[in-house]
């Protein structure tokens, strides 16, 4: 179960992100933090394999922020803020943050989100990459999804779209009445098929090439 600690000024917010997190077994919401300041103290309190932080870049310095973050070791960051302010989006990656996405991110993006960035991948929301390659001159932009090495299978794309969901693999088996080992294999064919090498991964590229909808 990973355990992941939740910090935000606004206690709806805090409240909201640990009720999402509650949604899927996989997470427990092991406490919150309201004070930016206090945040290194709660870290070292509850040892969270993950930090979910809402940040609301016009307000407050963003250094200001995560500066209680600094000398707590390569513990993953994801971070709900606004991306209107492009020129702060590198900062943050700077200061460790492995997820970015806006406030107006679903339920289960931020789930997909904060389990991707807990392994140690980078997720950024389709905001944040228009923002971020605003700042990149045209000729070095390389946007264009790449093709799967293979086609996907109907039923493939069906597992793909329930992976979309959040499902995990008992409850897609019980949903297709087939076993969980024929769920594992047909994932690990999507993840061969599609390059990818998680989930959230093998989600993102489906959507783009439009093999499902988010």
């Amino acid at each position: 179960m990973m355990r992941v600690l939740v910090a935000a000024t606004n206690p709806i917010v805090r409240a909201g992100l640990e009720s999402i997190l509650r949604t899927n077994p996989a997470f427990l919401a092991i406490g919150s933090s309201a004070d930016p300041a206090t945040l290194a103290a709660a870290i070292a309190t509850h040892n969270p394999d993950i930090v979910l932080i809402e940040l609301s870049l016009p307000e407050a310095d963003v250094t200001e922020k995560l500066v209680a973050l600094t000398g707590v070791g390569e513990l993953p960051i994801a971070i709900l803020t606004d991306t209107e302010d492009r020129d702060r989006l590198p900062e943050l990656l700077r200061f460790g943050v492995k997820a970015i996405l806006p406030h107006s991110a679903s339920a289960e993006e931020i789930l997909q989100a904060v389990e991707a960035a807990a392994t140690g991948l980078v997720v950024l929301h389709s905001e944040a990459i228009d923002s971020l390659l605003t700042l990149v001159p045209t000729s070095e932009r390389a946007v264009e999804a790449t093709p799967p090495l293979q086609a996907l299978t109907a039923r493939e794309i069906e597992v793909l779209g329930m992976l979309a969901e959040g499902l995990g693999n008992k409850a897609i088996a019980k949903r297709l009445g087939i076993s969980e080992h024929t769920v594992k294999f047909h994932v690990s064919s999507i993840f061969s098929k599609l390059n990818a090498s998680s989930r959230t991964e093998a989600v993102t590229l489906g959507a783009r090439q439009g093999l499902i909808m988010l």
